[in-house]
């Protein structure tokens, strides 16, 4: 009797042992489902992330590029074309000169400011106007051109 016993509560643990750990295992396995997800969404994002920095970098380096680009142009206008606008006494050969310049460099406050100098001692006054003007959109503190512009504008 007592075996049968000793055989019936091994076999009631061994099937509640059988039970709980398909329970555990089941849970365990949930648990590691989610798990997995939730790694696998942090791999998403974190592409994403890493896509969006390189976006971020070649958009750098392409504005690096153009800055470079921008730069030459800078300094080809300069060379060629603004310094030799300061060394002329001809007023038509600066004024050819300042305007090809501005187009290697638009951004250049003293080339407008020079043109429109160059342009007040032509008597193209309208033309001078815009071009303090221009100096003035790119450095409204150039107290010159504000004077010279002023100037104009007040002699009417």
């Amino acid at each position: 009797m007592k075996s049968w016993r000793n055989n019936k509560f091994t076999l009631t643990w061994s099937v509640a042992l059988i039970v709980i750990s398909a329970a555990l295992s089941s849970c365990l396995t949930g648990y590691l489902e989610e798990d997995l997800k939730r790694q696998q969404e942090q791999l998403k994002e974190q592409e994403a992330e890493l896509a969006r920095q390189r976006r971020d970098l070649e958009a750098l380096g392409a504005g690096k590029q153009l800055s470079d680009k921008s730069q030459q142009d800078c300094d080809r206008a300069f060379r060629d074309y603004f310094d030799k606008a300061q060394r002329s006494s001809r007023r038509d050969e600066q004024i050819a000169l300042y305007q090809q310049g501005l187009q290697l460099c638009p951004d250049d406050d003293v080339a407008h400011y020079e043109l429109g100098r160059a342009f007040v001692d032509a008597g193209r006054r309208g033309e001078a106007e815009k071009e303090f003007d221009a100096a003035l959109k790119i450095n409204p503190g150039f107290a010159e051109a504000r004077r010279q512009l002023d100037s104009l504008r007040g002699s009417r």
